[in-house]
């Protein structure tokens, strides 16, 4: 476990972590939102396990039906996260919203046992609901309990954690449908206390209220209009007012939609922006990679329902590496790294498919690939954006992304369709290494002072 550093007396240094042989703080805000999305991720993993065989097999939808649901609920999804970037910024409270979309996920969870194709598409539109509610208010909870040198570490984490859910949820699901009698039933009904679970945790150990979240060094945070304000009003201080200035200059200021998009005429984060879009418009999805891994490597069938966990486990052993590297040496650098991972995970499978390691290269490209980006990502916007608006900066780039991923898998379904899964692969290819070498221009760092790259 990830203990809580000792303070250090001003004017001293630390010794390097491999002499001390130990792993330096992370908030415990980060420790508990991390128990609570593991708990909530093996809860919806159990779910998303069964689901396609349950819809296809048992209900009888046409796997082109069901490509539609999937597609439709992923973007209701990055549609939610601006409102629920833009309502905890307003509210100024970050866990009352991500509780909300925690709770819509678990009490959705019972309409899986109706055994209806309306109620279904009904609890998985609210699951994805909750969770593009809860993301960006959970991930601005992590960046305001790191200090800015620690934001890879603490996203690091994190990732990793939720990441550990994401494995346990499958295996979990499988020894159910092996021992239970009701079969997909009691796998939903497992899956719906697990999420219960989820939110009680999250209710009981994640600081809330109006208050800003704990610091990595445990000392408490100041109230969220405190918190906004005590610059202001340590810089009233240093002299002489007229009446009514400090009033003024401590007022908070407006968390509008407008000063949400707002954000988008800064230089930095524009282009953080740009880049995530232009990115993910050449990022093909999970589900197509692992079917270009069956095809052109002759992976047996019975074999591919592995394929996501070893994408999973590589991501679990690297979140938190890639994410002290990326405090270390720049978040925009590992984040194209893991770009360039990527693209060589597309070249093998297309130049060299006779390889018998190719299906393992792959996945731990595929691994490294989100290791280097899913955390590291928002924390490069977390330092680049206000912390009264750091939900919402979020959301944006985050929903940017996944809209720009979601029309980069129906352009690339098209051509697979039209031309072949190879020449499909090859154009994504190339225009995943054009749009790196055009956001590796963009994305050089600038000597800021105080501003991690």
């Amino acid at each position: 476990m990830y203990l809580a550093d000792r303070s250090t007396p001003h004017g001293t240094t630390e010794a390097p972590d491999r002499l001390r042989g130990t792993v330096r703080a992370v908030s415990p805000t980060v420790l508990a939102l991390g128990t609570v999305s593991l708990i909530t991720d093996v809860s919806s993993e159990m779910v998303t396990a069964v689901l396609p065989l349950y819809l296809v097999m048992g209900l009888g939808l046409s796997p082109l039906g069901f490509g539609v649901l999937d597609g439709v609920q992923n973007g209701v999804s990055a549609l939610v996260q601006l409102t629920g970037g833009h309502l905890a910024d307003r509210v100024r409270n970050h866990k009352l919203v991500a509780g909300i979309g925690y709770g819509l996920s678990a009490l959705c969870k019972p309409l899986l046992l109706v055994g209806h194709l309306g109620a279904l598409g009904a609890a998985l539109a609210l699951d994805r609901t909750g969770k593009g509610l809860r993301t960006a208010p959970r991930d601005a909870l992590i960046s305001l309990s790191a200090p800015p040198d620690r934001q890879g570490r603490a996203f690091g984490v994190h990732r990793a954690m939720d990441t550990t859910g994401a494995l346990l949820g499958p295996v979990l699901a499988f020894l159910i449908l092996g021992v239970a009698a009701g079969g997909y039933d009691a796998v939903f009904a497992v899956s719906a206390c697990v999420a219960a679970l989820g939110v009680l945790v999250l209710v009981l150990f994640v600081p809330g209220g109006k208050r800003a979240p704990d610091r990595a060094d445990g000392t408490p945070g100041l109230p969220a209009r405190e918190a906004g304000t005590d610059r202001a009003g340590s810089e009233a201080t240093k002299g002489r007012t007229a009446p009514g200035a400090t009033k003024d200059r401590a007022a908070p200021e407006k968390t509008d939609l407008r000063a949400a998009f707002g954000l988008l005429r800064t230089r930095r984060l524009r282009v953080l922006f740009g880049c995530a879009v232009l990115l993910g418009l050449t990022t093909v999805s999970d589900a197509f990679l692992y079917l270009l891994v069956q095809r052109r490597t002759g992976v047996d069938e019975q074999l591919f329902p592995l394929l996501p966990l070893g994408t999973a486990t590589v991501f679990l052993l690297l979140a938190l590496p890639m994410g002290r590297l990326a405090d270390r040496v720049g978040r925009r650098a590992v984040f194209l790294a893991g770009h360039a991972g990527l693209l060589l995970a597309y070249g093998l499978l297309l130049w060299a498919p006779t390889t018998p390691a190719l299906p393992y290269l792959v996945l731990v490209l595929h691994g490294a690939f989100y290791a280097a980006t899913d955390g590291v990502l928002p924390a490069a916007v977390a330092a680049v954006v206000p912390e009264r608006l750091r939900a919402s900066g979020i959301a944006l780039v985050g929903t940017g992304q996944a809209l720009a991923r979601f029309c980069c898998s129906l352009a690339f379904g098209a051509a697979w369709a039209a031309w072949g899964d190879g020449p499909a692969l090859a154009a994504a290819a190339a225009g995943l290494a054009c749009c790196a070498v055009a956001c590796g221009v963009a994305l050089r760092p600038t000597p800021t002072p105080g501003v991690p790259r």
